[in-house]
């Protein structure tokens, strides 16, 4: 049970690993692209392309989808980032649980963006939990966990990636020792990991440089930071915390483009203009004065 690339790396490592697949399932297609062609999840995709039957159901809360789940008479569900929510009779219907795999180290990072927050936050590691799931939202008992450190240049886009791998070798040796797992009740300092925000995206000078260099990792590849200048979002693709010289906050200071924030400095060094290819900071400036003393607006 998923959608996204995250989970079909997982149905891969299931289906090397030599389980009997009974069925996938996946969020409803949903239109995309320009033309607003009905797209296919990445998980579904990749079930097609495996030979195994796949459900698309809007919601798994009537007792018809839950009857045809039920039929299916299963061991286990794994569930990795399927998107909808599983009323009790579903998570009660296989006889062996139904396990998520969740990728953060609980009780750390609960939620919906355990990976973008992590980084956001400064984590110096994450990683994958297997835990069986309950009604509450990722409380349940954990049964197995591998470490993923964060290195200084990770993005959310290469994390996932490492995540996504760590994750299908970690389901797959849990089910290999489902009988010997000891569950692990979650304990005290569990964090929400709250929904992205575009809102959030526009760099605020008045933060930390640090703290808004490790935001522009966090949301890359999605939703990307930005930055105004006049009419213009300046899409922000690569930056780090230097010790600039004091100054007003969303001061340019120094070239190529090194920027003031509440505290430190933002030198960004790679951009993108609204319909324009990535370039790195002085190629963008040749054609933008942003010269030092230049205020741009938070």
């Amino acid at each position: 049970m998923g959608t996204p690339a995250f989970a079909r790396t997982a149905l891969d490592a299931l289906a090397i690993a030599g389980h009997e697949i009974a069925c996938v399932y996946s969020q409803p297609p949903r239109p995309a692209g320009r033309g607003q062609h009905e797209a296919r999840s990445a998980v579904h995709m990749r079930a097609l392309e495996l030979g195994l039957p796949v459900r698309h159901p809007a919601s798994l809360k009537g007792p018809e989808a839950q009857a045809e789940f039920a039929a299916l008479d299963l061991d286990v569900a794994v569930v990795a980032a399927y998107g909808l929510l599983l009323p009790q009779p579903v998570l009660d219907a296989p006889r062996r649980g139904c396990l998520n795999i969740h990728a953060s180290l609980l009780p750390r990072w609960r939620g919906a963006a355990p990976i973008q927050r992590a980084i956001e936050a400064g984590d110096p590691e994450t990683g994958i939990t297997i835990m069986r799931m309950e009604a509450g939202l990722d409380t349940g008992p954990m049964l197995l966990k591998r470490v993923v450190p964060i290195g200084p240049a990770a993005t959310a886009g290469s994390l996932h990636d490492e995540l996504a791998t760590a994750g299908g070798e970690a389901i797959v040796e849990a089910l290999a020792r489902l009988d010997t797992l000891a569950p692990e009740i979650q304990g005290e300092g569990a964090t929400y990991a709250r929904k992205l925000d575009k809102g959030e995206a526009r760099l605020d000078w008045s933060q930390p440089a640090e703290m808004l260099a490790r935001r522009v990792r966090a949301f890359d590849p999605f939703p990307g930071t930005w930055f105004g200048h006049g009419d213009e979002r300046i899409k922000v693709l690569a930056a780090r915390a230097v010790a600039g010289p004091a100054g007003a906050p969303g001061t340019v200071m120094a070239a190529p483009l090194v920027i003031a924030c509440g505290s430190g400095a933002l030198e960004i060094m790679r951009v993108q203009r609204a319909g324009r290819a990535p370039m790195d900071a002085e190629a963008f400036l040749r054609g933008h004065a942003l010269v030092p003393g230049t205020v741009l607006a938070s």
